[in-house]
């Protein structure tokens, strides 16, 4: 068994694919970079002030007071204002009187650097507020006034709900109702009005969200890279816009949903009544590696509201982590937001969700430890695209057996004074001797084409499960993030400035698979042919240094499966004079062509008459 032309062709197609799409997937980066200054300016004239962002564990209720000016009827919060809490066994919401919004949200169940709860949201930033009429010549903010907490409820459904309040001497009334229900990340928001008609001019309220992805993980700059603004529309159903540089969008038509997301989580406003239009832009800092946070955003939302005196506005609000599972639950196609596929590789998603997603969690059901659920899972996909590598093989030893064939070929088709070589004529009759002898000239290109969605899939899986997140393995203590043995005072470019080692491994790996292959070789006379396999491993090594470790060591581990395999299936499994005898049976059969194969030949053949023509012609 060996390796032939056309499979060098499909290894050497993959490697233009695959570093297509990772030029395509960090071409935001790399623009920004190139445009730094540009983005410097227009950082500095978009974003708001900052504003003091203290990391510190959600506050609950105190008494602290409440500095409130009377505008007419509607108080006016003061800079300190009371923050109520709501919680379940996921998550921590405060929620505070100056505006009755959420000021501060940390996730349970996920731990920062620090060891402790996720803080997704800190007070500072995030903000969501629409514009009221305050008086008949005077308009405010709904984030400026005071909604007095009443105290939180306990349903009999387990829920937990909360009520704020704000009220004029004329009756006006505006309520902020939350609720939170047991083991969900979504808090359900009501927002009701007394005296609508005169609290919103015309038939529409405009909301306006501002949020922020802080800094979560430990690499921020990669961190970026995977943060996106996503929405659901009616028009464009799911799409997401990459938050690299500052830029603005604007929707028409119904939208449902409208999200930060980073790079394991996400804040996400919903509307049930779905929003008329959403004006959006986002910030990014100029300095990721100092920013406490990677993106921020707002956008200007529209709901239609009915004619009448009493408004109810429901909305809900998802704090929590993009996972599938829990974002599928919603029967709002939130569960888009995880990428597990996107561009001209769309499709592996599907691969994704109803393949290995279920063998992954199938595994880690029983298996505690991440590292070797994931070599499993990489025995699971070679065991399902071991047919596929065996045809590979197959076709590889049948072109070895026709080689000296070829090669006869080759010499009489070199002029021995000129040593030119006639290529066309020479493919059409190399094409004749495969199909005399039943070997598929495709047969070890198409296998290889094939794993193309299988490893796209596990590029986008690996990077974008959260279950990977903090799970250590061997030496790399997340395998969810690149793993590091040495880091470097210096940055080296399309490299890093760091070591991964399981990088190393899939590298070198790679590499002894290219010179095993190339050992067994057909045709190793074109020079570039025969180097090529060798810079495709080369080149991973500056591509994978920062991608997840989880995803270097399934590639180093398929690798060493692959190069076993070879040698089982060559050794053991592969009768070689069982091939031998059947390709000499099948060059005694009557070759049938199809009518493609017809027009090629004859397309050829009329070629191959006129470069003689011209040949004449010239002398």
């Amino acid at each position: 068994m060996g390796m032939d032309r056309n499979q060098v062709i499909g290894f050497v197609l993959i490697g233009i694919l695959l570093i297509g799409m990772f030029a395509i997937n960090s071409q935001s980066r790399l623009a920004y970079e190139a445009e730094q200054k540009r983005v410097k300016d227009s950082i500095a004239a978009l974003k708001p002030k900052e504003l003091p962002r203290p990391k510190q564990n959600i506050p609950t209720v105190t008494d602290s007071n409440i500095v409130a000016e009377t505008q007419k009827g509607f108080a006016l919060a003061g800079p300190d204002s009371r923050i109520a809490v709501i919680e379940n066994n996921l998550v921590r919401i405060g929620i505070s009187e100056k505006g009755g919004q959420p000021v501060a949200v940390e996730l349970k169940k996920f731990k920062g650097s620090d060891g402790k709860g996720v803080i997704l949201q800190n007070p500072g930033f995030d903000k969501l507020s629409y514009r009221i009429n305050a008086t008949s010549n005077h308009t405010e903010e709904s984030s400026d006034l005071v909604f007095k907490a009443e105290p939180v409820i306990v349903n009999p459904d387990g829920s937990r709900s909360i009520a704020f309040k704000a009220a004029d001497s004329t009756g006006k009334e505006i309520s902020h109702t939350y609720v939170l229900k047991e083991n969900d990340y979504m808090l359900d928001l009501t927002i009701g009005m007394k005296g609508r008609n005169e609290l919103i001019s015309g038939n529409h309220i405009d909301i306006f969200w501002q949020t922020e992805a802080p800094v979560i993980e430990n690499n921020p700059q990669y961190e970026r890279t995977q943060t996106l603004f996503c929405y659901f529309s009616d028009e464009e159903d799911y799409d997401f816009e990459y938050v690299a540089n500052s830029d603005e969008l604007k929707l028409s038509g119904p939208v449902s949903w409208i999200s930060l997301k980073q790079q394991f989580f996400v804040k996400a406003l919903v509307a049930d009544k779905k929003f008329s239009a959403v004006s959006s832009r986002w910030m990014v800092p100029a300095d990721t590696g100092k920013a406490d946070h990677v993106a921020r955003a707002e956008a200007q939302t529209a709901i239609e509201l009915s004619p009448g005196s009493v408004a109810t506005i429901p909305l809900q609000l998802y704090y929590g982590p993009s996972d599938y599972a829990v974002l599928k639950q919603y029967n709002n196609h939130m569960e888009e937001i995880v990428p597990y596929g996107s561009g001209i590789f769309a499709f592996v998603k599907y691969i994704n969700r109803y393949l290995l997603l279920p063998v992954f969690d199938f595994f880690q059901r029983s298996i505690s430890n991440m590292g070797i659920v994931i070599l499993l899972l990489t025995l699971f996909i070679r065991l399902i695209t071991s047919p596929i590598l065996y045809k590979s093989y197959l076709s590889g030893a049948k072109m070895k057996v026709l080689k000296p064939e070829v090669d006869e070929l080759r010499k009489k088709f070199t002029d021995p004074r000129t040593k030119e070589f006639d290529q066309q004529a020479f493919s059409m009759e190399q094409m004749k001797l495969w199909r005399s002898a039943g070997v598929s000239p495709l047969g070890g290109c198409l296998p290889a084409l094939l794993q193309i969605p299988i490893f796209m899939s596990l590029y986008y899986f690996f990077q974008s499960n959260i279950d990977l997140r903090g799970k250590s393995f061997l030496w790399a203590p997340d395998l969810s993030a690149f793993d590091s043995i040495l880091d470097l005072s210096f940055n080296i470019p399309f490299y890093g400035s760091h070591v991964s080692l399981f990088t190393l491994t899939a590298v070198i790996t790679s590499l002894l698979i290219s010179v095993y292959s190339m050992s067994q070789m057909q045709d190793n006379s074109n020079p570039m042919m025969k180097y090529m396999p060798y810079i495709f491993p080369v080149l991973l090594l500056g591509v994978f240094n920062s991608l997840p470790s989880a995803l270097t060591w399934y590639y180093t581990v398929s690798n060493i499966i692959t190069l076993l395999l070879q040698l089982i299936i060559q050794k053991y499994i592969i009768d070689h004079e069982k091939i031998v005898r059947e390709i000499e049976e099948n060059k005694k059969k009557p070759v049938t062509k199809s009518k493609f194969q017809q027009r090629f030949d004859e397309m050829q053949e009329s070629q191959r008459k006129l470069q003689e023509l011209k040949k004449k012609g010239g002398k």
